[in-house]
């Protein structure tokens, strides 16, 4: 969210960020509001200031005085009273709009309508080359009796996957080793509830506008949260923090959920586009400072790429353009595995600056060292996140018998194994 006073004096700056993010959004109309809530509220004041004037004169007052300071003191807590229905209609009204005001894009980030304008910025590893018809990540897991899709969606419905036997012990042995890198960094490990209010989505910026992609418990009144931002972006809402506090570095392990609304028919088959999957989620809350919240934006990238080299797989980076970054994004990066049996990179990190736009929605801030109240700044990544990361995993290490190879950093996590599946006799 942006503060209402920087909206006001760069209208001009605010439309851009519209047009750039492709968000349809009336600034004039924002501003109107605000003007009708600035005069409403003003008027109240006057209003309640003259009330209180004559209040206190009644005390003092002649007994003939008396009558006509009480009435005219009623009448004008009337016309403030009279007041309060429109001033909260229209602040509703502003307050929406708020919501969906986006965060102003970097000048540096590449400007674009959608994914199909996201630039390279590089790409490592080789790719994968076979002396034999590969698999793809489907065909491996039935081969190796390591998942079930048709018995499950019949009790869990579409888009339901159940691993089995060694793909239960690879996916914990990935998150185990995405946690150990993190913990070795500094970050504090926190296994976070499936479950969030509705005020920690506004919190994120997930609602309004992606209020259908969650999974709504009416009787609890709670939300299935997409990812552990979610929680941790709103554990210390309201706060003050000390400077001396910052940064605070968070690695969230927690079930996630997603409807996919609006993605039928795209990706169904396999792991790849699933309603429920785990994930390890890197989360920075540091000072307001651009140079700070760039250099944690570009360690939060480096080690999302470190933990996509320890299992071994060819990627690139891309950073996303203004159009596909998202309302709240100043920055974005997306780490991208390839996936041979589609010959095409797919997205298996999101990395993304906010600055203060997230922490100005939960009221998180710090003092400084000048004694000045600031709001924080958030950013976000992907550490780990399954089953998804196992299509390029499988595909990438798969054997001629529909074996495994495991990689070097992930088999101590494996008992030492350097491959799993059953060979061909």
């Amino acid at each position: 969210m942006l503060d209402i006073k920087f909206i006001r004096e760069n209208s001009d700056i605010v439309k851009n960020a519209c047009k750039l993010k492709n968000i349809t959004l009336d600034i004039d109309q924002l501003l109107a509001l605000d003007k009708e809530l600035v005069g409403l509220k003003t008027e109240e004041q006057n209003l309640l200031a003259q009330k209180n004037a004559l209040t206190a004169k009644i005390p003092k007052a002649s007994a003939e005085e008396r009558p006509t300071l009480i009435a005219e003191s009623k009448a004008l807590d009337e016309k403030a009273k009279a007041i309060k229905p429109r001033a909260e209609i229209v602040e509703a009204e502003l307050q929406n709009l708020l919501w969906i005001t986006p965060q102003i894009p970097s000048p540096k980030a590449p400007v674009g309508k959608d994914d199909s304008d996201n630039v390279e910025i590089k790409k490592h590893g080789v790719l994968p080359k076979f002396d034999f018809k590969p698999l793809d990540h489907v065909a491996l897991l039935e081969k190796n009796n390591w998942a079930d899709f048709e018995r499950i969606a019949k009790v869990s419905g579409s888009r339901s996957y159940s691993l089995r036997n060694e793909m239960v012990l690879v996916e914990m042995a990935m998150h185990r080793m995405a946690m150990d890198k993190l913990m070795k960094k500094g970050f504090n490990l926190v296994s976070v509830p499936a479950f969030a209010r509705e005020e920690a989505l506004y919190g994120t910026g997930h609602f309004p506008a992606g209020r259908d992609q969650a999974y709504f418990i009416p009787e609890h009144n709670l939300y299935l949260a997409g990812t552990a931002e979610v929680q941790i972006n709103s554990l210390h809402a309201n706060e003050i923090l000390k400077e001396s506090e910052l940064p605070i570095l968070y690695a969230g392990y927690s079930p996630c959920f997603r409807s996919e609304a609006g993605s039928y028919g795209r990706d169904v088959r396999g792991l790849i586009r699933v309603h429920q999957f785990m994930k390890v989620e890197q989360f920075v809350i540091c000072k307001n400072d651009p140079g700070e919240s760039e250099k944690w934006h570009q360690k939060l990238l480096e080690t999302s790429e470190e933990i996509v080299q320890d299992l071994e797989l060819p990627y690139r980076i891309v950073e996303c353009c203004t159009g596909d970054m998202g309302t709240g994004k100043v920055r974005m990066y997306d780490v991208e595995a390839w996936v041979p049996s589609e010959e095409k990179y797919r997205e298996t990190h999101s990395c993304s600056a906010l600055h203060d736009w997230q922490a100005r929605r939960t009221q998180t801030r710090y003092r400084d060292g000048e004694n000045k109240v600031q709001f924080v700044h958030t950013l976000n990544n992907t550490a780990i996140a399954t089953p998804r990361i196992l299509v390029p995993f499988l595909e990438n290490h798969q054997q001629a018998d529909g074996s495994i190879k495991i990689p070097a950093k992930l088999q101590p996590y494996m008992d030492g194994r350097k491959f799993i599946g059953k060979k061909e006799e």
